[in-house]
């Protein structure tokens, strides 16, 4: 009380600027909120907030150190690629997402799949509940991808944070199987695959 009487109060969370439906663009002035680009960093934002769940889904499970370190990092990511979509190529603040974004994920795929066994049908996506929070996570990043190639059909799109969310989408599955193999829960083939990985 003593510290707003001096006119050190707190910023508010509430601004009233988008309260005709609008927000901003980086540089690029007001959009309304249902314009492409916003609706593709928004799905972004929703992305993060489901790595966010799965990693707080993670204690209590044996051995996943490594798997919190990489969800981590990608949450970092995330927040560089919705800058990217947030912001009109001409303007004078440089792209977040490294060139090298995607190409960096494969490695890491690469060492997690060696630890699986083979995949040979489609599976239903559950287990764990931070395996299941993982194949969700994958399914709001594959539709963040979907609303960023909206986006780039009409107009620039920074390709790297494009290339980024396939890749993410593919390492978040791998992720999920991992948490559930850890965590001991059987994976359920879908009863109409036949065998669609070689």
């Amino acid at each position: 009380m003593a510290d707003s009487a001096k006119g050190d109060a707190l910023p508010r969370m509430y601004t009233r600027g988008g309260d005709t439906g609008r927000t901003s663009l980086i540089g690029a002035g007001r959009r309304f909120k249902n314009d492409p680009r916003i609706t593709a960093y928004g799905s972004v934002d929703e992305a993060g907030a489901a790595v966010g769940l799965a990693l707080s889904l993670l204690p209590g499970l044996p051995d996943l150190h490594d798997v919190s370190r990489d969800l981590e990092a990608i949450q970092q990511m995330l927040w560089d690629v919705g800058a990217d979509l947030a912001r009109i190529p001409d303007d004078v603040h440089p792209y977040r997402t490294p060139e090298g974004a995607a190409t960096d994920l494969e490695p890491i795929i690469d060492r997690y799949q060696a630890t699986l066994p083979p995949l040979e049908q489609f599976i239903l996506r559950g287990g764990t509940p931070a395996g299941a929070a993982l194949h969700l996570a994958c399914t709001v990043v594959r539709r963040a991808e979907r609303d960023t190639v909206r986006v780039a059909r009409l107009h620039t799109v920074h390709p790297p944070a494009l290339r980024y969310l396939n890749r993410l989408s593919d390492l978040l599955f791998v992720l999920a199987r991992v948490v559930n193999l850890r965590g001991s829960a059987s994976e359920v083939p879908y009863q109409h695959s036949a065998r669609v990985f070689h």
